[in-house]
């Protein structure tokens, strides 16, 4: 079986393995890619680690990688990930030999994480994520149009902040509440913000300053 014999071939490995594991559960591979993530990581694993002790890191790898999907495509606050991103780099840390090959394998885990979202460029979306995902698009058609008119009417009005913003959260429009988004920015409790676009059920806002 080919195993790990260099301190960089850590990188490549884990690399590969993120890499493709998360575009399994991005896009519509028909199982090519979770092989090959799976085939990899294995490699990992299995070079330097006994049959108990390979079990529990791939678990908590795994664990790990779900967290951070789950809050891109779901939740999108930015908790989920980072924790999911601890969780990767202990389990391929302190499964390496030394810290050379464990920092090169913690590498590997930073370049295959956005990397593998390039693969949603060449294939096709898994549609689950179109389905459970919080911000999709109610149609006209789906029996949502009072609801997307009375959405639309916000757009240019401003309003504030009831919670912070993680980049969602709660904000008050003309005395109603309703769920937002930013653009990515984090805002704090009670900053104005202006509605700039309504997709949907979808608001997006930002900082009037």
């Amino acid at each position: 079986m080919f195993a790990i014999t260099a301190d960089w071939m850590s990188l490549v490995v884990v690399g590969f393995a993120t890499l493709f594991l998360i575009g399994e559960l991005l896009v519509n591979a028909k199982g090519i890619f979770a092989v090959l993530g799976f085939g990899f990581i294995t490699v990992y694993f299995s070079s330097f680690l006994d049959i108990s002790m390979f079990f529990m890191m791939i678990v908590i790898y795994l664990f790990g990688l779900m967290l951070i999907i789950i809050d891109g495509k779901v939740l999108n606050d930015g908790t989920l990930a980072v924790i999911g991103l601890v969780c990767m780099m202990v389990s391929v840390g302190f499964a390496a030999p030394n810290w050379t090959a464990g920092l090169y394998a913690i590498i590997g885990i930073f370049v295959g994480v956005p990397a593998s979202f390039g693969f949603l460029k060449v294939f096709k979306k898994r549609q689950m994520w179109t389905k459970i995902t919080l911000f999709d698009q109610l149609s006209d058609d789906a029996g949502y149009s009072s609801i997307n008119q009375s959405y639309k009417e916000l757009v240019g009005k401003t309003g504030e902040t009831l919670t912070d913003m993680r980049p969602s959260g709660t904000v008050r429009i003309d005395d109603k509440e309703y769920s937002a988004v930013t653009q990515g920015k984090w805002l704090t409790k009670e900053t104005e913000v202006k509605v700039v676009q309504v997709d949907g059920t979808r608001i997006l806002v930002k900082e009037t300053k």
